[in-house]
């Protein structure tokens, strides 16, 4: 059975950095992208990054370009996402993904799913 467990969210002023961690286990996840989504309040869920399998791939929505990074240690099982420079309209609930096989950032990609973590930034 598939498990993936995220960590780091919690409360944090405008400015400020998170790192959010998430670890993966029930298989093998070498071939599988890694991905975080987001969600807030009254709004889709959206991919903010995403690494292929091997991490020579990486995508970034719009709106974190330059402040989020993406890595992945497949030894590990673990993607992570640094956060910097977060702002207020970055508070959602984050959650890690991982697709079956093959690189993606469109949520019906994914087929593996975190139970979420709450991310708030006060302004």
């Amino acid at each position: 059975q598939v498990h993936m467990v995220e960590s780091g969210g919690g409360l944090v002023q405008t400015g400020g950095s998170l790192r959010l961690s998430c670890v993966a286990s029930g298989r093998t996840f070498s071939n599988s992208a890694m991905g975080w989504f987001r969600q807030a309040p009254v709004k889709e869920r959206e991919c903010v990054a995403a690494t292929s399998p091997s991490g020579g791939t990486t995508y970034y929505a719009d709106s974190v370009k330059g402040r989020f990074t993406i890595s992945r240690d497949n030894a590990k099982n673990t993607v992570y996402l640094q956060m910097n420079s977060l702002k207020p309209e970055d508070t959602a609930v984050y959650y890690c993904a991982a697709t079956r096989y093959g690189f993606g950032r469109m949520d019906y990609q994914y087929a593996y799913w975190g139970q979420g973590t709450q991310v708030t930034v006060s302004s």
